[in-house]
């Protein structure tokens, strides 16, 4: 369970045991490890930036997704932009992680990753990027982060639950207590990869059935054949989720709303939104149906960042991850906030 750098081994894959994952594309090396968790660093062909990136994907799916080829990987256009890249990946955890907290990722993984990759990059200030719910515990970090978080960018941030349009009839059943979910996890103590894809496949049921009507539009297309098949392979690629993290982000987040009402506490400290001070980025897709830009949009009220920005992209929840290229506002707003060499 410590904290240890690992060697410096470069991959081109996402192959490696530590990730359990089968697709990637772009050169890395291990950094960092603690536990089930590994930090991945790209560097790019010629560092334009001072500031380096630290990016944080979801508990729920594999990081893969931000760097599946070179025509669809968001890891890869940041690294051809100039800038240091290091991704935490929280691997797929065992039953012995059953009790592994999300207190326990915002400060024993998250935090420790940031200070290792400042310590790796020598770099005084840091950005962090979120992506889906990486975007909510990017967001809770910084919250009550005390290292030097320059700028904030989250994707797709599921933050205001009560706005969760799409999910109603769960929202219902779990606030009536018709779905009695505490005890449900308590029972099963760890939710292994099949639970977590049956759950996300019962959520998603309606977007599932449109993805499939959308192949059978275009099966004539192979480049789109492809890429489809590749997300698809990826969407169906779940991890195992510990029963002490997942009660919290049930309860505490989507039936409660603790992080929108500054209740949410980590680590015995209230996690308020407003200690955000970071020049802060959102970014939301206009069709995305997982996370609607309503769920994303209310923290541009709650932060106490002065340097703010609220952007809509068209697409679906996953796009900006498998577009291979960064949207120019983006390339923009970070060329300007990340200490240009």
């Amino acid at each position: 369970m410590s904290d240890k750098p690992s060697g410096n081994n470069r991959e081109r894959d996402f192959s490696h045991p530590l990730t359990g994952s089968s697709s990637g594309s772009t050169s890395r090396e291990p950094v960092w490890k603690k536990n089930k968790s590994t930090l991945w660093h790209y560097s790019p062909k010629q560092r334009k930036y001072r500031t380096p990136l630290f990016l944080i994907y979801s508990l729920l799916n594999k990081p893969a997704i931000l760097d599946l080829s070179p025509e669809m990987s968001m890891i890869n256009a940041f690294t051809r932009e100039g800038y240091d890249v290091y991704l935490l990946d929280f691997g797929a955890l065992g039953y012995e992680d059953k009790d592994l907290t999300l207190d326990d990722y915002i400060k024993k993984h998250i935090q420790k990753g940031v200070r290792r990759a400042l310590l790796h990059s020598k770099a005084d200030e840091i950005s962090v990027l979120g992506y889906c719910l990486g975007g909510t515990l990017a967001a809770i970090y910084a919250a009550v982060a005390e290292e030097p978080v320059k700028n904030l960018v989250l994707f797709a941030p599921p933050i205001d639950f009560k706005e969760s349009i799409k999910w109603k009839k769960w929202d219902r059943a779990l606030k009536n207590n018709t779905l009695p979910v505490d005890e449900l996890i308590d029972a099963l103590e760890f939710i292994p990869a099949s639970g977590v894809k049956s759950f996300i496949k019962t959520l998603t049921l309606p977007m599932t059935v449109t993805s499939y009507l959308s192949l059978l539009k275009r099966a004539g297309d192979e480049n789109y054949m492809k890429k489809w098949s590749s997300i698809n392979n990826w969407a169906n690629d779940h991890v195992p989720f510990s029963g002490a993290a997942l009660k919290k982000i049930i309860g505490d987040l989507y039936i409660n709303n603790k992080l929108m009402n500054d209740q949410l506490m980590i680590d015995n400290e209230t996690v308020k939104l407003s200690n955000i001070k970071s020049s802060l980025l959102i970014v939301s897709a206009l069709d995305d149906e997982l996370v609607p830009p309503a769920m994303s949009k209310p923290i541009m009220d709650k932060t106490g960042s002065e340097d703010k920005l609220f952007k809509t992209v068209r697409g679906g929840h996953v796009t900006i991850a498998v577009k291979g290229k960064l949207p120019d506002f983006l390339i923009d707003w970070l060329h300007d906030r990340s200490s240009p060499i």
